[in-house]
């Protein structure tokens, strides 16, 4: 099709050159009279010179061909013959044409170099569009498409990328928006396989399938073969595939360069996730061999003492026993509850039922769970008289108070306080429990919410570091908020924020609503 439109151009051009000296000679003859002989010969240049800059050596020529014939015949004596009564007019034709030559000749390569760098400016423009597109994307899938579109409107020609799967089988991946049919050839998948094994372009112009109306070219970065990009060429000439194949090769390259960071990005993606994960499972498992250790050796060792020291142990002390294995079962379930709340959060099942509840309620039944812990601790409570109530979920919100009191237990010395605070303001109920421990680092201050993270000065005593995990899980999803502060000079204070009222539907129609009951 190309050259069909290069041969109707140049017959057009022809055709166009010969009306041209055809109406310049007319026009010479009514009104060149005058005119000398030397000025019209000069006159004759200008279609040489405007034939060589707009379409080449060949109508330049015929230009110049016709405009001696023109010359001679209608103004070189004699007139209206081929002959010429004046030997010196040979010389000047022989000059006329040498001179129309020349400057054909300059006029064609300027516009040859002229066109090389329209051509390397469109080479550049394309591969610096394809560079900055391809940094947006970090999908492989999404990449690949781009790639091959991007490809497909630069060349006009249709683009396949072409990659092989798990198994090392050649598998179709992209192709431009009008190469379905085309990319479906299973022929492509043949000549893939063997430009990937070999790295080695293939097809029309090349040494391999020279006579192929494709190109297939590997997408090689430093010896590795991550693909193949096909094109479908057509029927271009021979001499115009040279140029082609550099500006496809170097297309190749970027889009081999995008391909390889993008795995290379998921590679390590996946390598983070793993070494996260296995750090996750080990600090996971340390916590809870040092968690249920303890209480499992309690626990087994009062109820060891129990069977065997029926005769030894008064009343006393077998209560004493009771007391300690039940703590013991206690700080267990306490910690079983934790991670299956971690995994019904992590998993998204966890599910709110609000109700009206009143904090007093929450905070007795919460020490009341921990009244053996708590035998040697202070505890003050302090709540303002006119407290409202709150819409909550009243089971999760008394864990997160455990949890939190638990910390304040675990991390104070004996015989210290712990002060439970209440009050409210226009929108939210502020509810804060202080200890008397050795505090948190104020680079830890945030940080002691994260999954399993233990803070820089409680690290010796042992935990699983879920607790305030989950706490702040629980609260956010009332619409709260919980932070860790200091507690003056000794010790740290944990303020949990509830909203009072039940919100209402926001501007999305999410469901957020107002009621006296709520399950959702």
């Amino acid at each position: 099709m190309e050259n069909k439109t290069n041969e109707f151009i140049n017959w057009k051009s022809y055709l166009i050159i010969a009306i041209y000296i055809a109406v310049s000679t007319l026009f010479l003859r009514v009104f060149g009279l005058f005119l000398d002989l030397v000025n019209i010969a000069l006159l004759y240049l200008f279609p040489v010179l405007f034939s060589a800059v707009r379409w080449g050596k060949g109508p330049s020529f015929f230009a110049a061909g016709m405009g001696i014939l023109a010359f001679d015949f209608f103004f070189v004596p004699p007139v209206f013959s081929m002959t010429v009564a004046d030997l010196r007019y040979v010389i000047s034709f022989i000059v006329f044409f040498s001179v129309a030559a020349l400057t054909s000749s300059l006029a064609s390569k300027l516009r040859s170099q002229i066109h090389h760098a329209q051509q390397r400016e469109a080479n550049t423009a394309a591969l610096y569009a394809l560079s900055r597109k391809i940094t947006a994307f970090s999908d492989l899938d999404v990449l690949l498409d781009q790639i091959v579109q991007h490809i497909s409107d630069t060349l006009q020609a249709k683009a396949a990328i072409i990659l092989p799967n798990q198994l090392g089988e050649q598998q179709l991946e992209a192709y431009s928006k009008d190469g379905g049919d085309w990319a479906s050839d299973e022929s492509h998948l043949s000549i893939a396989a063997w430009v990937n094994k070999h790295n080695s372009i293939a097809g029309r112009g090349t040494l391999t399938l020279s006579e192929s109306s494709d190109l297939h070219v590997p997408l090689a970065t430093d010896q590795q073969v991550h693909g193949v990009l096909a094109v479908h060429v057509g029927d271009r000439h021979l001499s115009d595939m040279p140029e082609l194949i550099r500006i496809i090769e170097a297309l190749s390259d970027l889009a081999a360069v995008a391909i390889s960071r993008v795995k290379l990005a998921n590679e390590a993606k996946v390598a983070q996730l793993t070494a996260e994960s296995e750090k996750l499972r080990t600090a996971l498992l340390d916590s809870l061999s040092h968690e249920l250790r303890t209480p499992l050796a309690t626990i087994i060792g009062s109820v060891t003492g129990l069977l065997e020291g029926e005769d030894v142990f008064g009343p006393e002390d077998r209560r004493e026993l009771l007391l300690t294995t039940r703590e013991g079962a206690t700080r267990m379930n306490r910690l079983v509850g934790n991670l299956l709340g971690m995994v019904r959060i992590e998993s998204g099942m966890l599910r709110l039922n609000k109700q009206w509840c009143g904090v007093e309620d929450i905070v007795g039944v919460a020490l009341k769970q921990l009244n053996d812990a708590l035998l040697h601790r202070k505890v003050s409570i302090r709540l303002a008289p006119d407290l409202p109530s709150v819409p909550l979920d009243e089971v999760l919100i008394e864990q997160v108070l455990i949890n939190v009191i638990s910390n304040a237990i675990k991390y104070s010395p004996d015989g210290s306080e712990i002060v439970i605070e209440a009050d409210h303001n226009q929108d939210m109920l502020d509810l804060t429990i202080k200890d008397e421990g050795a505090g948190i680092a104020s680079a830890d201050l945030e940080r002691v919410f994260e999954k399993f993270y233990r803070g820089h000065l409680t690290k010796h005593i042992p935990g699983t570091g879920l607790g305030l995990a989950i706490s702040k899980s629980i609260v956010e999803a009332h619409g709260g908020h919980i932070a860790a502060l200091m507690n003056g000079n000794r010790g740290t204070a944990i303020r949990i924020s509830l909203p009072l009222q039940f919100a209402e539907k926001d501007g999305d129609g999410n469901d957020n609503y107002r009621g006296e009951d709520l399950n959702y």
